[in-house]
């Protein structure tokens, strides 16, 4: 399956209020150590399901752990 950001894309991301997120949203978070893009997956009171495209899922994580929204991405 083809994703939704191919690798060497230059990716936009925001600052997001919390309020904001909703399932779908793509946002850059911390997990374990590193920077992702995860697909939000569900939400749960302040938790945040993270995964993939695919249907992987990766967790939960805490708002703190997004930095931002994804908002564009060049071709």
């Amino acid at each position: 399956m083809k994703g939704k950001i191919e690798s060497g894309q230059l990716c936009t991301v925001e600052p997001v209020e919390e309020a904001k997120l909703k399932k779908g949203d793509i946002v850059l978070c911390k997990v374990n150590g590193a920077e992702y893009l995860h697909l939000i997956k569900a939400i749960q009171g302040n938790r945040y399901q993270i995964g993939n495209n695919i249907g992987r899922i990766n967790g939960w994580i805490s708002f703190n752990s997004i930095y931002g929204k994804l908002v564009d991405i060049e071709p």
